[in-house]
């Protein structure tokens, strides 16, 4: 297969590659956040050469996507006789069979793009679909349907989870994440981007990898100039993108956006109860499936505080645009020129960058496990606070080892080494022990910095057992 001018997404061609090589027919889910090059991404890797492909239209009737349907089936069959258009999705269904049946033999792609828009109300869509692949393509060994959407609650819940005739017919599930660094960094060369790496940790700290964001990067620009005229500027790409994109991703979204709204006020994640007091939600099934949905689309994560029960779990914002967006634009009066410049170095700007740069090693975990030489070994990941409100001890990442190591990491975003003194060293001892006492371990504990440009190099310094710079996270 062509596999195009696509940056990184190594194991998604893979994935691809077997799927088109496999032996028996194969129905592939392909979902992710809006703006994440899912179709982007098809397109590549099959170079267009679909035997069907059909885009449901957004906000359009049954009537509408059947229409739509018919034209794109009409295109694909220009010698073929004028057909009626279809009434309902099973005698569309029915057409694309036909159709399908008389292709030479072969592979045959079916790409299905925007699916949830095909699901409009009482039009039993999903029904149909499930005919279709149930009673036909299932059967067969040379189809490979292929749908994909943006809504990703539609896709888990009227898909992948389905509970009627199509409960585990997908036999591939997709989730498309945005890249990491290393991918960033790769996709920013292309465009001719000549950007050091402390640069772009500052641009993926405001906007995370998301292809369509770094699309937009003039790189004729600095970073400093792209973050004010995409955010700060009136027609501003990214200035108006929050609400569109919780809205294509959610039914009901405001309730998924003003549980975002509260995680961006704490920084070290809030319980299950402190959301459901924060946000006035009602407690039951709707907000677990609320969390679960923000959670898989990569916007928040759920983690367990180092020695604490599941029932102990936090909620954590993670998605760096709508941190950066929820810190910085919203509620913002006044845009124009040059507004970033001016935040940069504001004790606002400090405690952004603090938790952003947290948040983008917790991303990169596999990446940091490989720097320091245990991505074969066994771990959890956590954080951890003192029980103790005086003392107010706290760790940015544990890394608990199978190993009997359990790596303290502390998380320091800065301009140049950081430097340890002697009031902080005092500090991370006391941190160290706290912990030893409370979590009663008998681990080894190997206090590891990450760090943007490493430590200076002092008699403090010698506390550490494992350094880190920026350059770890750009680890393949």
């Amino acid at each position: 297969m062509p596999h195009g001018n696509i940056t990184g997404r190594k194991k998604e061609i893979a994935v691809f590659d077997k799927l088109y090589q496999s032996k028996k027919s194969e129905f592939v889910a392909v979902y992710g956040r809006r703006r994440v090059g899912k179709t982007f991404l098809i397109k590549e890797i099959f170079g267009g050469n679909y035997s069907f492909h059909l885009t449901g239209l957004s906000k359009s009737n049954t009537r509408g996507q059947l229409i739509n349907f018919h034209a794109t089936l009409t295109r694909f069959l220009p010698e073929q006789e004028a057909m009626e258009v279809p009434t309902s999705w099973f005698a569309a269904f029915q057409l694309l069979i036909s159709y399908l049946e008389k292709q030479a033999i072969g592979r045959k792609v079916i790409f299905i793009d925007e699916l949830p828009w095909l699901d409009t109300p009482k039009s039993e869509f999903i029904t149909a679909l499930e005919h279709f692949w149930n009673s036909w393509a299932f059967h067969r060994d040379d189809i490979l349907l292929i749908v994909c959407g943006s809504a990703t609650s539609w896709m888990i819940s009227e898909l992948i989870n389905h509970h009627g005739g199509l409960h585990n017919r997908v036999t591939a599930r997709m989730h498309l994440k945005p890249f990491n660094l290393a991918e960033t960094e790769t996709f920013l060369q292309t465009k001719g981007g000549a950007y050091d790496r402390y640069q772009i940790v500052q641009l993926y700290m405001a906007m995370g990898g998301v292809p369509f964001y770094l699309e937009n990067i003039e790189v004729e620009e600095s970073i400093a100039q792209n973050i004010d005229r995409m955010f700060f500027h009136e027609d501003g790409m990214l200035r108006g993108e929050f609400p569109n994109l919780y809205r294509s991703l959610f039914k009901k979204h405001e309730r998924h956006v003003g549980i975002i709204q509260k995680l961006a006020e704490r920084s070290k994640g809030m319980s299950r109860s402190e959301l459901l007091d924060a946000t006035g939600l009602p407690n039951g099934g709707t907000f677990t499936n609320i969390l679960e949905e923000l959670e898989q689309c990569g916007f928040i994560k759920k983690y367990i505080p180092f020695g604490k029960k599941k029932r102990d779990s936090l909620y954590q914002l993670t998605d760096p645009y709508s941190l950066f967006y929820l810190k910085f634009v919203a509620n913002r009066k006044a845009f124009g020129t040059g507004i970033w410049l001016t935040q940069i170095d504001s004790p606002k700007w400090r405690a952004w960058s603090g938790y952003a740069f947290e948040h983008i090693c917790f991303y990169h975990i596999e990446q940091i496990k490989k720097q320091l030489g245990i991505q074969g070994i066994y771990t959890e990941i956590s954080a951890w606070r003192s029980k103790e409100s005086k003392d107010g001890a706290q760790i940015d990442l544990i890394i608990d080892r199978r190993d009997r190591v359990i790596n303290i990491c502390e998380i320091k975003f800065s301009e140049s080494p950081y430097v340890i003194n002697k009031s902080y060293a005092e500090n991370l001892r006391h941190k160290l022990a706290t912990f030893r006492q409370e979590a009663g371990t008998s681990k080894a504990l190997f206090l590891t910095f990450m760090t943007t440009f490493g430590l200076k190099q002092n008699k403090h310094a010698s506390l550490v057992q494992n350094s880190l710079e920026m350059e770890a996270l750009f680890e393949q």
